[in-house]
Order: structure tokens, then sequence, then C-alpha cells
């Protein structure tokens, strides 16, 4: 299914339902990186063999040896593979089990022909009634749906049925608690989808831009920033040092993104950018920000994290080791660590 339609929720749910079946347990990959740039298979063979706490190759073997030792691995083992963001047919080959007792579930935009014994599950938009649902409950406490359910199923029909899009608009809906349901679906419907040249209308990017555009400055700034981070990680701390403001300004910022449906939470206190926002955050970071401040703001985001991993491991030092004795006396209380505990935490995040 296309990016935005919920496959990879899908996957998981279906995941979930069938986990009992698979005793050794289930093991993720992700195939393209943000960005869309395809995982090498030898990093792939190398997550998936951590995953299974098995014993790893060399570190100078190639993907042939490593993906060798996967199947090995594999053998005689009842295991479930999720394998999400698949950009062609020949990253999932190349790390199939030999054994027909592991089940591989792949999320991919389009067929991965060439694939054997391959099932097939193309996914659409939600049916109306559902999509219609997903704004309701997404749109806060007014009745306005419910009251005006012709111009609720128009707004849906304006979000193609997508479940991202759907997301997005019932959040903006939702901080606009004052508007109609035939006002918003003129608004989206008036909102660029950023491809003039195009045939066919980009209904997520149309909501994406929609949404945005109500944004505050700062606010709007630091969603775009979040393309720098690794892997779309964010807290507190990554935030502040990506546009330089506080850490309590940057974690109200972040939570209001989420409410509006721009972030998923992964913890308290940690999100991400949904993989089918990532290229559009790219293209907005590379039309609205100089490359000079971007490098700038990647700068500050690395220094933090040093200064994060400096007092991970100074806290597991003894009182008066080298380490903790440098720590500098004036650290700012989101930078230093309780306890090695908390340190441990803060790293299994990331």
């Amino acid at each position: 299914g296309r990016p935005g339609s919920g496959r990879t929720a899908l996957a998981e749910a279906f995941a979930a339902r069938v986990a009992d079946r698979y005793p050794d347990g289930l093991v993720r990959a992700r195939l393209t990186d943000p960005g869309g740039i395809p995982v090498p298979t030898e990093r792939t063979a190398r997550d998936l063999l951590t995953a299974l706490g098995a014993r790893t190759a060399p570190p100078g073997a190639d993907s042939d040896d490593l993906t060798a030792v996967l199947r090995a691995e594999l053998n005689g083992r009842r295991v479930l593979l999720l394998c999400d963001d698949v950009a062609a047919a020949e990253q999932l080959t190349e790390i199939l089990p030999d054994s027909r007792d592991c089940l591989v579930v792949a999320v991919a935009s389009g067929p991965l022909t060439g694939v054997p014994d391959i099932r097939p599950c193309a996914i659409g938009g939600l049916d109306r009634a559902a999509a219609v649902e997903l704004l309701r409950s997404r749109s806060g406490s007014s009745p306005r749906l419910t009251v005006d359910p012709r111009r609720a199923e128009s707004l849906a029909e304006a979000c193609g049925d997508l479940p991202a899009a759907l997301r997005l608009v019932g959040g903006w809906l939702a901080a606009h608690p004052k508007l109609s349901v035939s006002d918003a679906t003129a608004q989206l419907l008036r909102t660029p989808d950023g491809h003039p040249r195009e045939r066919t209308t980009d209904v997520l990017a149309r909501a994406f831009h929609l949404v945005t555009g109500s944004l505050s400055v700062p606010a709007a700034r630091l969603l775009r920033y979040l393309a720098v981070a690794p892997a779309g990680f964010a807290d507190a701390q990554i935030a502040s040092a990506l546009t330089g403001c506080t850490h309590e300004a940057a974690e109200e910022t972040l939570r209001s993104l989420y409410a509006l449906g721009l972030l998923q939470q992964t913890a308290p206190g940690c999100w991400t950018v949904p993989g089918c926002l990532d290229p559009l955050l790219r293209v907005a970071l590379r039309d609205r920000e100089r490359p000079a401040e971007v490098m700038l703001a990647r700068a500050r985001m690395l220094e933090r994290t040093v200064r994060r991993l400096q007092a991970c491991r100074a806290v597991t030092e003894p009182p008066d080791s080298p380490a903790r004795v440098q720590q500098p006396a004036g650290q700012p209380g989101p930078l230093r660590f309780t306890g090695p505990a908390e340190a441990a935490d803060w790293l299994g995040l990331r």
C-alpha cells in the first residue's frame, strides 16, 4: 500500500495476532532508512542476528557470509520476521529463511515480484464509515461531524479515506473547534499538494500542508528540523538543541505536534516522525531553511548528544572517578541522570 495507508500498523496488528504460533520470537527490520535510502543487506543481517540473540559473523564478513549465518540461525526455529519499508524484492530474497517454519511479513509500496511463495495483500483507503469515525475520534468533543454526516463524508472523501491524512485533518479540526465541516473541506481542497504537474492529487501532502500551514513560526521550524534528527527520533533535548529553544518550550511544542498527528509517541517523552511524512519534511527543510543553518542545528544536536553520553558514562563510575569529577558542577538538570538505571533506560530508547 502507499505511504499513509496504515500498512505498517496493519502488519503489526497481524503479527501480534499470529505471534503465538511462532514461539521463537518476533524480530523486526526496517529496510529503508529515512531519506529513502535502502538499508544494505549486511546491516539488515547483522541487526536481525542481534535481535535473535545469535552469534555474529566476523566484522569483515560480506553480505553472503552474513545471510548464510542468518539462515543457519533461523533453521529449525519458528520465528516471525516483520520487514518494513521494503524498497526492492532483492532486499527480501537475500534474507529469506530456508525453513518453512518461519513467516515473513513484508511491507512495501508495490508488488514484490520474484519473491517465492508470496501472498500479496493490497491496502487501499478505509471504507467511508470507518474514515468518518477516525475523523470523529480525532476531532475533539465538538459534535460537528455527528450532526452533519453528509459533509463529514465529503471531508473523508477529500482525505482520500487515507488514515494518515484523516489523522492530520482530524487533529487540525480539534485545534479549530469553531470551524464548520464544510469550511474545513473547502480549506483542504484549496490547499495545494506541492505537485502541480501531476494529474492526481496527493491527499497526504495536501493534508500535511494544511496542518503545517496553521503552525506558529517556531513550531513549523522545529518540525522541519526533525528531518535532521537520527531516524526522525526526537525528545525535548534533541528538539531544543536543533532550534536553540528552552527544554520546556521544546517539550510543549512536541506535544502539540503530536496532538496534530505530525508525530508519533514511542515512549513517554519520546516521539518519532511518521515514515510517510519524512519525505514531505525533507522537502520543506530543503525549501525553507538555509544549508548553513541546518548544518549549525545538526552540530548543536550532536554536541548535546555527546554531553548526554558523557553524563551516561559518568553516572556509572565510582564517585571519585575522573569521569564523575570532570562533570561540570553546573550541568543543567535535564542533562543529568539520577543513576545507572535512568541512564540505561535513556540508552535503550535510542
